[in-house]
């Protein structure tokens, strides 16, 4: 027997009561925790920026703008250039991206969709191992092995072979000490490669099956799939793990500080020593006082800035990508 009410075919059954109830005691205090732990989160970098800006504030205040762009380095006079700091932070950190990026991605991708399974699985292990490797060792590792190596037949033999070229044979300069910006950077690549490795791997192996099956389904080869199955998928993971690296080498402290040489200056020699902003604090920070203490905490606060406006800009370049892919 009919009620003579029709339902409204254009209203979803039971969906505007479902949206419109309120959510459980649980839900509410969750949302509530995972927003508390956010605020903190962003009052802990607050706390950090203000309390390193104000410890500092002696040295802003003295040589302003100017310092840190300037490269005079005269401890005794009082003249404290930030700007050999930030080279040499710069150039270390960009020589192991370099390096270790293209051997992260090439490494990752062999393992995910190359190499089998059980072949792959003691490779990762040994991967994974490595991540976790102190920054000492490494650093120990770089003074006793690696640095009489590159000095004894890397360096002799390239330097000889470049000898008189115009433009690289600049790069390598007089005659080489064993610590330089170049041993520190391919140091900071090997500590790094593990890591991004290991990140990007895990975000390779997100990418569907079906995905994969279906490039390879419409003739396409393992290089084609890779680009168009792979790369859109995991690019902005990947951008995630090489930023983790980044972030690795750019606040690296003691390895740097065993390998970069401990001379503040701006040369475009690759094998000249030079400091970095974290070996910079380590090694001088214990005897600073003064006007010389300001200036070093106003160096972790500019390497604090650096590390936040590299983070944003690749969360833009990710965020334009996913744009372009949707576009496409």
């Amino acid at each position: 027997m009919s009620t003579g009410v029709q339902a409204d075919p254009a209203k979803s059954a039971g969906s505007a009561s479902s949206l419109t109830r309120r959510r459980p005691l649980g839900d509410r205090g969750f949302q509530l925790l995972a927003l508390l732990a956010g605020l903190l989160v962003l009052a802990i970098l607050i706390g950090i920026a203000v309390s390193t800006a104000q410890q500092g504030a002696n040295w802003f205040s003295t040589a302003g703008f100017k310092g840190i762009f300037s490269t005079v380095w005269d401890p005794g006079n009082n003249q404290f250039g930030a700007m050999a700091f930030v080279y040499g932070t710069a150039l270390t950190s960009a020589i192991g991206i370099i390096i270790g990026v293209p051997v992260s991605l090439s490494v990752a991708l062999l393992l995910t969709e190359v190499v089998p399974r059980r072949w792959a699985a003691p490779i990762i292990t040994i991967i994974d191992l490595l991540a976790v490797v102190p920054s000492v060792v490494w650093g120990l590792w770089g003074l006793i092995v690696f640095v009489p190596w590159l000095q004894n037949t890397v360096y002799s033999s390239i330097a000889s072979a470049l000898n008189g070229i115009p433009v690289l044979g600049n790069l390598f300069g007089p005659p080489f000490s064993g610590t330089s910006f170049m041993t520190a950077g391919i140091v900071l690549a090997i500590m790094i490669t593990p890591i991004i490795t290991s990140l990007g791997r895990e975000v390779i192996a997100t990418v569907p099956t079906t995905d994969e099956e279906g490039a390879y389904a419409l003739g396409a080869t393992r290089w084609e799939m890779i680009r168009g199955a792979v790369w859109p998928h995991s690019q902005g993971g990947v951008v995630g793990a090489i930023l983790v690296g980044l972030g690795r080498a750019m606040g690296e402290t003691i390895a740097a500080a065993l390998l970069i040489g401990s001379q503040p200056q701006i040369v475009s020699h690759l094998f000249a020593p030079g400091y970095s902003i974290p070996a910079g604090i380590a090694n001088l920070f214990p005897e600073a006082s003064g006007e010389f203490r300001s200036f070093l905490i106003g160096l972790g606060l500019m390497l604090f800035v650096i590390t936040i406006i590299v983070n944003l800009g690749a969360r833009g370049f990710v965020a334009r990508s996913a744009r372009r892919m949707r576009g496409a």
